[in-house]
């Protein structure tokens, strides 16, 4: 039903005759024919005037029978539904702009729409045009207060719009939403721990990158250009052409969430892989091949995330650019970044064993300073990891790294066994009492694993009800899983050479915090004075031209510690003093 028996409202066009002797039905679709049939043209279409329009019934011969407006108006969904041609007075006016802008390309509104405003005007489009009113739609839910209740000014549970945006930026509002469920008809809790999140995972490593090539790029001259032959600017670039051809598909479909899950991805693949592997190139300042791939990436990163952060995509675009705005340039075209799936595919494998390797030296307090003999990697397709042996042993600080095929038998050769550990609480609802001889089977090695299929005490484990660990025969060895398929295994015997390398390196990492806090450029040359013991002086003594190269130290001086310095820990017990100058000052 279209009607609805109230008072306010658009009144339905409907005439009637009063006596149903002579019935008569008349429908007006135009203000002319109202004129036409009433003499008048009336200025005002709402109840109370427009019930005055009264004219005797045509098919009356006695003329006694009137013709009335129905009472009725219409259904207030109905008045929406027909915004989109009402709303230019088609089909009397406009009917050019009408037929060049219907269906509409976009529309928004609250999820609960679908069954009011969107249905409407759908079943008015697909009756009057045989065509829907609208091609793409986006349906919110409710943004809740931080109690998860509908946000109140009397309860104030929700964060401060203007603190938030003075401390956090606009940006971080912006992303909050359009990265978050919200988008897609689900509720969302707003809190100021979830705005800054997103602070912490694209915008401030998105500012910090551009402060770094910034403080690099000197007088350089910054070139867009994808032609570098270095494996990690292959790398980027590869990446970077992934990164343009997804978040275009994705804001597309409308799927801001997506785009904006792919932008934090990439960034975190720029800054803490791309940056920190390349650091030693940007260092040395003449590697414009690094300085030119880190400019083109960002260039481009402003580019594709400035729809979900404006201001400080605009910011960094102009700051490294100079245009006029990276809301006025083009969108970036994938075609322009080489692709290269086998170099993705296999940094991207590099990547993950760099992370189960950093994950196995935290769990073994394995400091990252300290050098370890060997990493071993054993998957399926391992010749594909041994061109980037020399990037895991400088990102995992160890002295050799090997890459094994996967079998059948390199567990048991390698002295590998697998722990299985149930989950209580995730089998409890579906076996109850019998979670206890799960238990029991498995501390008993009553378990087996056959097709994948996870078998204990003859009860068939469904996924999530269990884990799966590695131990290795050797205690010195460290054992984890890859996601990808097949384990890393890490070495973990300290030598005393091992220990006096990982000393200096302690060491290295004092200095620069002191060149940090006495206010030095990161380009200046310094003197350096170190109080040590026995122990850390010999370190220092043997790894001088290390200390020296990764600090920029033009002299080093090795003094015993004096009485009330403040001291530093460095190594397994020892500490040190440091003191540090700008060099010919």
């Amino acid at each position: 039903s279209i009607s609805r028996n109230r008072y306010w409202g658009s009144p339905i066009p409907v005439w009637k005759s009063d006596n149903p002797e002579f019935p008569r039905i008349d429908v007006y679709g135009s203000l002319d024919e109202l004129e036409r049939d009433f003499g008048a043209r009336p200025e005002d279409l709402h109840r109370p005037k427009i019930d005055e329009l009264v004219r005797a019934n045509p098919d009356d011969p006695s003329g006694q029978s009137m013709m009335r407006r129905i009472p009725d108006v219409l259904d207030v969904w109905f008045d929406s539904g027909s915004m989109p041609f009402a709303q230019v007075h088609y089909p009397f006016d406009n009917q050019q702009w009408f037929d060049s802008h219907n269906p509409a390309d976009f529309i928004v509104e609250y999820i609960g729409q679908t069954r009011g405003w969107f249905y409407t005007m759908h079943v008015l489009s697909a009756a009057l045009f045989d065509r829907p009113a609208f091609s793409n739609v986006i349906s919110h839910g409710i943004v809740l207060g931080s109690d998860g209740q509908k946000m109140s000014k009397s309860l104030r549970n929700y964060p401060d719009v203007s603190e938030v945006f003075e401390r956090d930026g606009a940006d971080a509002m912006r992303w909050f939403l359009l990265s978050s469920s919200v988008i897609r008809g689900g509720n969302l809790v707003v809190t100021e721990e979830g705005i800054r999140e997103g602070v912490r995972a694209f915008l401030l490593p998105f500012w910090s990158t551009y402060y770094f090539l910034s403080l690099y790029i000197g007088d350089h001259e910054p070139q867009w250009r994808t032609d570098s032959s270095h494996v990690l600017d292959r790398y980027i670039l590869a990446k970077t052409h992934d990164l343009v051809t997804n978040v275009t598909e994705q804001f597309e479909a409308l799927d801001s969430p997506m785009a904006a899950s792919a932008i934090r991805d990439f960034a975190d693949v720029l800054t803490n892989w791309y940056v920190r592997r390349s650091r030693d190139r940007f260092w040395e300042g003449s590697d414009t091949d690094a300085l030119d791939t880190l400019y083109t990436v960002l260039e481009t990163l402003a580019r594709v995330a400035a729809p979900l952060a404006p201001l400080i995509t605009e910011e960094v675009w102009r700051g490294i650019t100079g245009g006029e705005s990276v809301h006025l340039t083009n969108w970036p075209n994938p075609a322009d970044f080489p692709h290269d799936g086998a170099l993705v595919a296999a940094m991207d494998s590099v990547r993950e064993v760099a992370s189960a390797g950093l994950a196995l030296r935290k769990a073994h307090g394995a400091r990252v300073r300290l050098p370890l003999s060997r990493l071993s990697i054993v998957t399926r397709g391992a010749q594909a990891l041994e061109p980037y042996a020399e990037i895991l042993s400088e990102e995992l600080n160890v002295k050799s790294v090997e890459c094994v095929e996967l079998d059948d038998s390199v567990e048991s050769r390698w002295g590998i066994g697998k722990k299985l550990i149930p989950n209580a609480r995730a089998l409890g609802p579906r076996l109850g009492k019998q979670v206890q001889t799960i238990i029991a089977g498995a501390k008993a090695g009553d378990w087996s694993v056959e097709n994948g299929v996870v078998t204990v005490s003859q009860v068939e484990l469904l996924e999530g009800e269990y884990e799966l660990e590695l131990t290795a025969e050797n205690s010195d060895t460290a054992v984890q899983f890859l996601a990808s398929g097949g384990f890393v295994l890490l070495d973990t015997t300290v030598t005393p050479e091992l220990a006096s390398e990982g000393l200096a390196r302690d060491v290295v990492r004092w200095i620069q915090q002191e060149r940090k806090n006495a206010g030095l450029e990161v380009s200046d040359r310094i003197r350096i004075t170190l109080g040590a013991n026995e122990i850390a002086a010999q370190a220092i003594a043997t790894h001088q031209d290390l200390i020296a190269k990764e600090t920029l130290a033009m002299e080093i001086s090795v003094v015993a510690i004096a009485s009330g310095s403040a001291e530093l820990s460095v190594g397994d017990g020892s500490t040190i003093t440091v003191e540090v100058a700008k060099h010919g000052s």
